[in-house]
């Protein structure tokens, strides 16, 4: 067997010395810092002697760690910064919380808030109260302990009443918005509850509407722009010489200058009528509003006579004439001929009844076929009868003195009726007198101081109302 010739190579003691601590030096860079910079180092080495011993110092210099301050790029700085990044962010929250904890004041209570809830139909103030989650009980407590707290139980649907709770749901205040110019409130305090209103004062503005009928004065003012209580106000101005159950005809016509109520630029309400004119069966009524130097307010006609008259042709409003004054009608029950000696005004059951004039109630009972009755004395010329009424109005009774338009009792059907009406009639010295003919006396007319003040008033609100009247009469004919 031939022995070969080759030599194994030959390394100094030294250098396997050198080889052997590089090796222990990576291994435990590999289990401590397993990077991907490390494993290149391994790949780049391999142990791979042959480069000679400067080779090996030299890779043996790369695996000392580089000082954090010098780099941030290895991977050794990364490590070791988020580490130490981590354990100071740690730190800081820690100490952050405890000065926090240390600092801060203890919590506030909360503080007391409002809860609404809306009035619906059949709503009493008990039930809002269990809407809020308060105790029915405490709606006795809270009416008992102020006089004027009973003005919340007078609830509107759709009206809003508002409970602030306190944090532990007791009732510290309520309060209720009636109308925009007026708020109600009950606030607690160590005796019970206060009660106060407040009251917001509106901007006056003035207005302008007119109207054409058709149907009805109602449907007519309602088109117009005109509210519900402005068009009674002007069926009040001018019922001494118009009757609006009878007298209207297609085609009359109003104009009306009125006072608007406004808060913030939107209206609210609506105020008195200022001046107004109306046309009925081409015939032209005018009148003006007037308060005098002592506070008393009426209406005149532009030339300062009164539109008051001593007597209001209709004790009913807008009620339909059913009989007419006649001395020989066929009477519907007893059925023959007898005088009817007034005017029946046709109206539901309950419809207000108003007193044509001032004066005393000179009975206010059961009166024969006339059933329940009242007969007003106007002076010593003038008596007036109101008959087959359902019932009297509070405080009617003989003897008590009443106001003219002042509501004396209700339609009904009592006595000799086949029908709800009113049986009204008109007596002057005894006799009896048609009531849609009777020549009514007048108030007395405005004279000196008084009726030049009123002049002057009186002329800026006869014009605006010919301008008006002319502006809306242009733009309908374009229009058309």
């Amino acid at each position: 067997m031939t022995q070969s010739n080759q030599k194994a190579p030959y390394y100094p003691k030294s250098h396997l010395l050198a080889a052997s601590g590089v090796a222990a030096l990576l291994s435990l860079a590999l289990l401590v810092f397993p990077s991907s910079e490390v494993e290149a180092k391994k790949t780049t080495l391999n142990l791979e002697l042959e480069g000679g011993t400067d080779r090996i110092i030299q890779e043996k210099d790369d695996l000392r760690r580089a000082p954090v301050t010098e780099s941030n790029d290895s991977p050794f700085a990364q490590i070791e910064g988020q580490s130490e990044n981590n354990s100071a962010g740690k730190d800081a929250d820690k100490n952050k919380e405890l000065s926090e904890s240390k600092d801060s004041p203890p919590s506030a209570p909360a503080e007391p808030a409002w809860k609404s809830v809306t009035v619906g139909k059949g709503d009493t103030l008990s039930t809002l109260f269990a809407k809020a989650g308060l105790p029915a009980a405490l709606v006795h407590d809270v009416l008992a302990n102020n006089k004027d707290a009973k003005q919340f139980t007078r609830l509107d649907v759709g009206h809003t009443v508002e409970f602030l709770l306190s944090a532990k749901g007791e009732l510290q205040a309520l309060r209720i918005k009636q109308s925009d110019l007026e708020t109600i409130s009950l606030s607690k305090n160590g005796k019970g509850y206060v009660f106060k209103r407040d009251l917001t004062k509106p901007e006056m503005h003035t207005a302008y509407a007119h109207g054409r009928i058709d149907s009805s004065l109602f449907t007519a003012g309602k088109e117009a722009g005109l509210s519900h209580d402005l068009i009674m106000a002007l069926a009040n101005i001018f019922g001494y010489d118009i009757d609006f159950a009878l007298d209207l005809r297609e085609g009359d016509q109003f104009d009306v200058v009125y006072e608007q109520q406004k808060v913030n630029g939107r209206q609210v309400g609506t105020g008195a009528i200022l001046a107004a004119r109306f046309v009925n069966r081409g015939k032209e009524y005018t009148a003006v509003r007037y308060t005098n130097k002592t506070g008393n307010t009426a209406y005149y006609r532009a030339d300062g006579t009164s539109m008051r008259k001593a007597f209001i042709r209709t004790p009913v409003d807008f009620a339909r004439i059913s009989s007419r004054f006649s001395m020989g009608r066929l009477h519907p029950i007893l059925n023959k001929i007898r005088a009817h000696k007034g005017v029946d005004y046709a109206a539901p059951i309950g419809t207000p009844i108003k007193a044509t004039g001032d004066g005393k109630v000179i009975e206010a009972g059961r009166k024969g076929g006339y059933g329940n009755a009242v007969v007003i004395q106007h002076g010593s010329t003038y008596t007036t009868v109101y008959g087959h009424m359902s019932r009297f109005a509070n405080g009617i009774r003989n003897g008590v003195a009443v106001k003219q338009g002042q509501i004396i009792g209700f339609v009904g059907m009592t006595g000799l009726a086949t029908g709800p009406h009113l049986h009204y009639e008109f007596h002057v010295n005894g006799e009896y007198v048609d009531p849609l003919s009777a020549k009514l006396p007048m108030a007395d007319p405005l004279a000196g101081a008084d009726r030049k003040r009123f002049m002057a008033q009186t002329q800026p609100l006869i014009a605006r109302m010919d301008q008006e009247k002319t502006s809306v009469l242009a733009m309908n004919k374009q229009q058309h």
